[in-house]
């Protein structure tokens, strides 16, 4: 089994600093950090940056990074349309029979209105589903590598669109960590792990170099934007099962998530009284026993390069 990555990041840091792992910055790759041992021959990195590097570069371009985004929304649109609890839901593609997936899909997203509440700005969700029950919960859906935080911008963008709409947060992602999921889940909000990510079928070439063990190694890469078991399950079972618990969830915690989405309140103090909260502790009390798999410590994006 694979590591989480706030475990590996340490372990990293040591290596670091007794200088048996060396960082390299490639200019041809701003913004990211490629690691090598101490005594690798200089031969040998070009040779691997040769081969990696135009991989990794062609995954950065933004209209490969917009189509893989939508990847993952149509699988989930395609569940969507499979299931039967949820009659009213609002986000969908309208072409999808027109043209292959080597283009962007015209997206028709849900509105940033419900009734009195408003996003604000140039913000949606993904999908709207209402709930016979709960009422509605918006799904947004994350196709990167990067494992999903607490405190990551994704994930406090979902929590303050579904404030502002008053909307049970749903969210769907390669993967969430441990602490993303404990804090979160106490507060009401519903994840649901792909365990890949998902390549346009346009891409299958591009998909092979990325997984291939002797490049990137992306092992999980899956083409194509079909829902597998999984998803269908999620999204036909699971989430209506689970929806109205944890609409009551968002409501108990909503103050708690109000002050943490909007920057006023910083993780580590939001994470303890949302512990204390829930073990009937007082809230005021100090934050300093809070556990530490609680504490995203963690460099994004730190345990793909």
């Amino acid at each position: 089994m694979r590591i989480d990555p706030h475990l590996l990041t340490p372990a990293r840091k040591k290596l670091e600093s007794e200088q048996l792992l060396v960082p390299r910055k490639p200019p041809k790759a701003p913004g990211s950090v490629w690691f090598h041992l101490h005594d690798t021959p200089p031969r040998t990195i070009r040779a691997r940056l040769a081969a990696q590097l135009p991989v990794y570069q062609a995954l950065q371009k933004e209209p490969f990074k917009k189509r893989l985004g939508q990847t993952l929304e149509i699988a989930i649109l395609r569940a969507l349309q499979q299931q039967t609890t949820f009659t009213d839901f609002v986000g969908s593609f309208l072409d999808l029979d027109k043209h292959d997936d080597s283009r962007l899909y015209s997206k028709e997203e849900p509105p940033r209105r419900l009734g009195n509440r408003d996003i604000g700005g140039d913000r949606r969700l993904d999908f709207l589903v209402r709930h016979p029950t709960a009422g509605w919960a918006g799904i947004e859906a994350k196709n990167s590598r990067e494992w999903m935080y607490p405190d990551r911008k994704e994930v406090i963008e979902l929590l303050s669109k579904c404030l502002a709409l008053d909307v049970v947060p749903v969210l769907i992602a390669r993967r969430i960590q441990f602490s993303t999921f404990v804090v979160l889940n106490t507060c009401g909000v519903i994840f649901h792990q792909t365990y890949n990510q998902l390549f346009p079928m346009a891409d299958a070439a591009l998909a092979d170099q990325a997984k291939h063990k002797s490049n990137l190694g992306y092992h999980d890469i899956r083409t194509g934007n079909m829902p597998d078991a999984r998803l269908i399950e999620f999204v036909s079972n699971h989430l209506p099962a689970v929806l109205p618990e944890h609409r009551k969830k968002f409501d108990q915690y909503r103050d708690l998530l109000e002050t943490f989405a909007d920057g006023s309140m910083e993780y580590r103090e939001f994470a303890a009284r949302v512990r204390r909260r829930k073990n009937g502790v007082d809230e005021d009390s100090d934050f300093g026993d809070i556990e530490p798999d609680l504490d995203p410590n963690d460099e994004p994006g730190d345990e793909e390069l």
